[in-house]
Formats: structure tokens, sequence, C-alpha cells
């Protein structure tokens, strides 16, 4: 009797505290309701992953671009984008991780009523700027792309834009994105990982990337490009103290992902060592930043065999500072921005200050960063083969090679530059590079896109194959609608 007793009691207790046995099923723990600026948030951070990680089986452009190869994995710096799912890899991190947050948070940050008007809207222009960078990835990976149909839940299978309509519809954006941006209220605010919600930070790092994507079209659009960086030059940022850079920590999973990578503190993994064309190079110049790039061996920089088989413990590899947990990671840097200007200069661009003068800045400016001095750059730049006015009579030579350098850990955007600019000349391994008792496929050629992930020919098979065809052949040698020189 007693026993029945307690039951009754404690079911006349649950039944009127529960209306429907759907309030049994509330994790107490779980925000119901999500704030819109963690949208944001999450965004930074996955897109800044995905750019800076150098897990092969998603990021593999420090190799494209040589500054690193491996130890013993061979596909990926012998350009097979097959064995692994890497075009899917990057697609459905920036497509799902990137863009359907920041679309997500800019619908909930529009929807709260009760947030100030002139802080919603820097808020959603912040996510704006940020997602025109996402797209312009996305583009520059692959060119032709799902986008006007790409976040529509009704469209199972979306179809595949134009590039180059992509891109006019991104600078269209990023200026209606930076004339909302009010210096008068605040933004994002701490969950700004980037900027601490900083306007004018913001409307500097939307300049510099209208200032980077104008000099995509130089050689395809030069009238929309002149235009496009005259408007943006004098908002760029200013010094090394503007540099959207992703703070990590050293908790994971928080962490940069080289270190998850690369650091024995999280990995025994030993598979990156610096390529010998990279490392050759900075050798001949006596370039400063080694000692902030690589390891020595014996005291000099020996860089591995590219594109086979290393001995991790005979080569250089990378610094205590690159592989630390909380190593921070660069979206866009200053020393990229000066670069930017010392081109647009060179091509007879209005920005202010002549070519010499911003390629001197970024150049220092990137030995700095790495823990050099002003005397070390200044000793470099007067070295012939560095100095703008004799390293060559091709600017593009000159400034290509020099900012190959400095973007040094940024492989994606050093790849993207490599293609742009034709500098500096790189050769994918051969034959006549094997080290004695290895061997290499013959007919290799280093990426100027990559692949559509293998899953949109399958799932979405008719869209797909017409962009192959719009495109010129669905294949890593494709050049995008920009690369025309």
């Amino acid at each position: 009797m007693k026993k029945i007793y307690i039951i009754l009691v404690a079911a006349a207790f649950f039944s009127s505290c529960a209306k429907n046995m759907g309030d049994y099923n509330v994790d107490q723990k779980k925000a119901t309701v999500v704030p819109g600026v963690t949208f944001i948030s999450n965004a930074e951070k996955n897109f800044t992953d995905i750019l800076t990680t150098p897990n092969v089986n998603s990021n593999v452009f420090r190799f494209y671009v040589q500054y690193w190869t491996s130890t013993e994995y061979l596909d990926e710096p012998r350009y097979n984008l097959t064995a692994r799912a890497i075009p899917a890899a990057l697609w459905d991190a920036v497509y799902q991780k990137v863009i359907v947050n920041l679309k997500e948070g800019k619908k909930v940050i529009a929807a709260d009523a009760l947030l100030n008007a002139d802080i919603k809207t820097n808020q959603i222009a912040q996510a704006e700027i940020l997602e025109v960078m996402a797209w312009s990835t996305l583009v520059n990976t692959f060119g032709n792309v799902p986008y006007s149909q790409a976040m529509d839940i009704g469209v199972v299978n979306p179809k595949y834009d134009d590039a180059a309509t992509v891109y006019s519809d991104l600078l269209v954006r990023l200026d209606a994105a930076l004339g909302k941006l009010k210096t008068s209220a605040t933004g994002l605010g701490t969950a700004d990982i980037i900027y601490k919600g900083d306007i004018n930070a913001w409307i500097k790092f939307g300049n510099s990337l209208k200032l980077r994507l104008g000099l995509i079209i130089a050689d395809k659009d030069p009238a929309k490009a002149k235009a496009t960086i005259e408007s943006a030059a004098p908002n760029v940022l200013k010094s090394a103290a503007d540099n959207a850079a992703f703070k990590y920590t050293t908790s994971s999973p928080n962490n940069n992902p080289i270190s998850t990578n690369a650091n024995i503190l999280l990995t025994k993994r030993k598979d990156f060592v610096g390529a010998k064309p990279f490392i050759d190079r900075l050798n001949a110049l006596s370039d400063p930043r080694r000692k902030g790039f690589f390891t020595t061996i014996g005291g000099n920089f020996v860089g591995g065999n590219y594109g086979y088989s290393n001995s991790f413990g005979n080569c250089s590899t990378m610094t205590d500072k690159i592989i630390s947990l909380d190593f921070e990671a660069l979206l866009l840097d200053y020393p990229e921005t000066e670069f930017a200007l010392a081109e647009a200069s060179a091509r007879g661009f209005s920005v202010g200050g002549t070519a010499a003068d911003h390629y001197n800045k970024a150049v220092t400016a990137s030995i700095l960063y790495w823990g050099g001095t002003a005397a070390e750059a200044d000793t470099y730049l007067a070295r012939p083969d560095v100095a703008y006015a004799t390293a060559s009579a091709d600017y593009k030579e000159v400034i290509g090679t020099q900012k190959w350098i400095a973007l040094y850990n940024r492989g994606y955007e050093s790849w993207t530059e490599w293609r742009r600019l034709d500098f500096p000349k790189l050769s994918p391994p051969t034959s006549a590079t094997a080290p004695p008792g290895q061997s290499v496929p013959d007919g290799l050629t280093i990426p100027v896109r990559l692949i559509y992930p293998i899953g949109e020919q399958t799932l979405n098979g008719a869209n797909y194959s017409a962009a192959a065809a719009a495109i010129g052949g669905d294949v890593i040698s494709t050049k995008l609608f920009w690369d025309v020189k």
C-alpha cells in the first residue's frame, strides 16, 4: 500500500508540472534560442580554420605553392584530388560552416525587435562583408558555383552561376555593406573574434578586401578594377595593428589547427617539412625571415625534395612559433595590402604613393612580423635581387616573388596570387628532379583550380555537367575567368 501511495503522489506531481510528454524531453542545459551574433562567431572560426589548417584532407595549398612538402604521403604534393575528398572538404566547410552560419546570423539579428537599429545595421553589414569574402573564396577556387539558388531550401539541385557574374554581384554587395557601417554605433562586440566589434577596423578590412577583389579582375577587366581599387585605397589597412587576425587559444578545440596536425603535444605525426624550392630561394636571398619560418639542420636551412619522400630529421620544419597552439591566423594583413597598393600603382592606378614605396613598406612589415628588425629589412631591400628597381624589369615578378614569401603560412591566398601574377615560376615534380631511388609520374601539372566535389556529379549531375562545360572542363588545368595572362 505504501509503495502504491508513493507512486500515485509522484504521478500527481509530474502531471501537475507537465502539460504534455514533450516537456520531459527538454534539455535544461542547452539554449533553445541562439543569439544571432553567435552564428557570426562560428562563421569566423570555421572560415579561419579551413583556410589555416594543413590537414591534407582539406587544405593542400601550402604544397601547391611549394612552401612545404610531405615526408611520406605523396598524393597531395603530386596533385591527386581524388584519393581524398579534398575539394568536398573545402566546399562543404565554406558553404555549410561559414555561409550558412552567416546567413542564419543575419536572419536572427534582423528579426530581433529589441536590438538598436544602428547596432543591428552594423552587425548585418559585418556579416555581409565576411560572406562576400567566403563567396569569393569559392569562386576563386572552383569557378562557376551555386550562388543564386544555393541557400534556397526549396531548391534541391541548385544551378551553377557564372563566376564573373557572381564576382560583379559580390562587389556590389561589398560596397553596400561598407556604406551601411556606422562608426557612431557598436556592432558584434565580443562575439567578433577578429576585431572585437571595432567598426573602424571593419571599414579598413572591408576596403582591403575590396582592393584584393579589384586586383583579382585587373587583367580581365582593367576599367572595373581601376574604379574598384581607387575607391578602396584611401580606407585600407594602415599598419600591422589593423591585421584581420584570428586569436586562437591554448585549449582545444580553439587551438590553431596547425598545432593539431604538427605539434607533438597534440599529435605524433611528422608529415610536413619545408620544401626545397622555397627554402632554396630564401637561402639565395639570405632572407631574414628564415628563422621565423623554419628550424635549422646543423645550422642550415634545408628543404625537402618537393613531391618525394623525405626524412623528417634531415629537413627544416616549422618553428615552435608556427606550431604553437595559440599562434594567430591571418585572413588579411597589412603586408598583403601594401603589396596590392604597389601593384595597383605599377598598373597606373591612383592609390597614393609609388609602387616602390608600397613595396618597401610591404617587405619591411613582413620581416618585422616574422621577428626581423628594421635594420635587417633595410639591408635586405638594398640587395639588387630584392630592390624594386633592380630585382626584375617585370613588376609582376618583383611583387609576385616577395608576396609569395610574405604570404608564407597563408597557402590559399598565396596560391591565388601565384595563379594571378604567374610568379614566382614554379614547376611540378619531374623525373629530372627525382632524388636517387625515387620516381614520379610524368605529366604532373600544378592545379590552377580545384575540381568540383565528386558528390556534385552524383547528386546534382545535370547542373554539374552544365557548369563543367561552361568553364571549359572540370579539370585542374582549366583557368578561371580572371586568369587570362
